[in-house]
């Protein structure tokens, strides 16, 4: 029973801190389905990444955040509906209310006929920005976790790799733990400018940290 309580103590805790925490606070007011948001809008606006006209692709966009907010920087006046000056793509296992504007399609990329959907999609043109909130359900075992989270960002970086512009970006989430180093290796192998990011909209507890990769190595 000890241990119940433990556990009722920490999402308590845990809930007074979403309850009361600033960001949730402002994705409620401005329409945000999630305080993510906030954290592409950081990364973004310290190395401006995302300009009007371009092809981004949303990977493990669920529940929309991201897309929400690529698709008010696509838009003329920053609006969560109307005129759209770009093109998004958004993808996710599981369902994912609609935006509009934005083309979502569910389904794993790893499968061809998902992969096959998705190069439909972006139509054989090359995408600018390639961002992924994708994270895996991680089961509390290190070396497990660590080999899940590495595999997620070796599928975005091969994905990144395919269809990026040479000259394009990739923004991936990254826990600081066993798959930290061979990541940063990883990207550093692949992009010619890395930078890791820590937005302030990521929680102070939380290992979560972002590594943004620009510029193709070899695009031969």
């Amino acid at each position: 029973m000890k241990v119940q309580t433990k556990s009722k103590k920490v999402n308590k805790a845990w809930l007074n801190d979403h309850v009361n925490d600033t960001y949730v606070k402002l994705a409620q007011k401005e329409g945000y389905r999630a305080r993510a948001a906030y954290k592409l809008k950081e990364i973004d606006e310290a190395l401006g990444l995302i300009k009007p006209g371009q092809l981004v692709v949303d990977l493990g966009s669920t529940p929309g955040a991201w897309s929400q907010y690529l698709r008010r920087r696509f838009s003329p006046t920053g609006a969560a509906a109307g005129e759209l000056d770009g093109t998004l793509i958004a993808l996710d296992i599981l369902p994912m209310e609609p935006i509009e504007g934005v083309t979502f399609l569910q389904g794993d990329f790893r499968e061809p006929e998902v992969l096959a959907q998705l190069e439909a999609a972006v139509a054989g043109r090359p995408a600018d920005v390639v961002v992924s909130d994708m994270a895996p359900n991680l089961s509390g075992v290190g070396a497990t976790d660590a080999a899940r989270i590495e595999l997620l960002v070796e599928l975005a970086v091969d994905f990144a790799v395919a269809h990026l512009k040479p000259e394009g970006a990739l923004v991936v989430k990254l826990f600081h733990g066993g798959a930290y180093d061979p990541v940063v290796k990883l990207f550093k192998n692949t992009f010619r400018v890395v930078k890791p990011m820590k937005p302030k909209a990521s929680r102070d507890k939380s290992s979560e940290t972002f590594l943004v990769g620009i510029g193709l190595k070899n695009t031969g």
